[in-house]
């Protein structure tokens, strides 16, 4: 594999931070989440830019739909779940094992040639489970296993090699790079390697709220809205039971939302209205109700949202404060308020 492209990732000193979110317990800012944001209006208008939403970052697993659209165009036949499973984080459950090794036999391949690692299922009642019955870590459990059964499959309709499907200089890792490139209207600045073996390719904040948007506002039919849809109509593939990425989808009709690791995350609605964020400290647990609050701003009916958009701070196990937006957050969205 080839070497990473080295960098020069911005810090916290060299660039504008935006408060996202601020954690509070019995009345006092225990926390507070700082980042970057850029929300845009249905038209694709920047209608917040909060903190430098040009920084480049490493967006993880928040494009795993682009890596699954690219697999589309590289020949791979994805539909339904399996699409959706391609642009997902699954939480290892039984059904999700099932359609990645169902992607892999297609492929005339099996469960060692995922180039991912070994790991425990996300989901702690299939983990108890594997643990009582004496089953150890495996491949097909990694929460990256359905991309990378994608992949290969990707590979073998495409007449590519599968044994270096992971390196960036591949011609699948390549057009993965150009597609981000495409939907985003960015340069690729960074390749590293992301936490399950794949290439990892930087844009900016605002690269990926357009990414987003890019994907639920296409053609019905094309490529790329074919990606959105299959996560929409399938979001227990995105991710699992208890999800957030797919608790959103089944709860706020139209909306496309993923998460990655490090505070990352993209939201985008079928009306147009998209976000994207990093958080610098790389804890998501704010990145749902952000996204969810700075959409309803935007005039996205976010009202079924329900628990994703309230997050208690337990003392005792009763509530004691909660999570809430950030100041810089807080005064965009009285803004635009005001201004309707």
């Amino acid at each position: 594999m080839s070497s990473p492209t080295p960098a020069s990732p911005a810090t916290a000193s060299s660039v504008d931070l935006a408060e996202l979110a601020a954690v509070v317990r019995s009345g006092i800012v225990e926390s507070r989440h700082l980042g970057w944001l850029v929300a845009l209006d249905a038209e694709g208008g920047v209608a917040a830019d909060l903190g430098r939403g040009a920084t480049q970052v490493l967006p993880r697993s928040t494009t795993k739909p682009v890596q699954a659209l690219a697999c589309l165009l590289a020949g791979a036949d994805l539909t339904g779940e399996e699409l959706a499973i391609a642009a997902g984080s699954h939480t290892g459950e039984d059904a999700h094992v099932e359609v990645v090794r169902r992607l892999l036999a297609r492929a005339g391949l099996d469960d060692d040639a995922l180039g991912c690692p070994v790991d425990w299922p996300e989901d702690e009642p299939t983990r108890e489970q594997l643990i009582r019955d004496g089953e150890t870590r495996s491949r097909v459990r990694m929460n990256c296993s359905g991309k990378h059964a994608a992949m290969l499959l990707a590979c073998v309709a495409a007449g590519w090699d599968t044994a270096n499907y992971l390196d960036p200089e591949h011609p699948l890792q390549q057009l993965v790079r150009e597609t981000l490139e495409r939907l985003s209207g960015t340069t690729v600045e960074t390749t590293a390697v992301d936490g399950c073996g794949a290439p990892l390719f930087s844009t900016t904040v605002e690269g990926l709220a357009r990414t987003f948007r890019a994907l639920v506002t296409a053609p019905d039919g094309s490529p790329e809205r074919r990606v959105a849809d299959a996560m929409r109509e399938h979001p227990f593939f995105v991710g699992g039971d208890h999800h957030a990425n797919s608790d959103t989808m089944t709860r706020v009709p139209g909306l496309l939302a993923k998460g990655g690791a490090e505070g990352v995350i993209g939201m985008a609605a079928d009306t147009g209205q998209a976000v994207a964020m990093k958080v610098v400290d790389g804890n998501p647990r704010a990145t749902t109700l952000i996204a969810l609050r700075v959409l309803e701003a935007l005039g996205v009916d976010v009202s079924q949202a329900g628990s994703l958009v309230d997050l208690p701070v337990l003392g005792g196990g009763r509530r004691v404060g909660e999570i809430r937006l950030g100041a810089d957050v807080e005064a965009w969205a009285s803004t635009r308020a005001a201004a309707r």
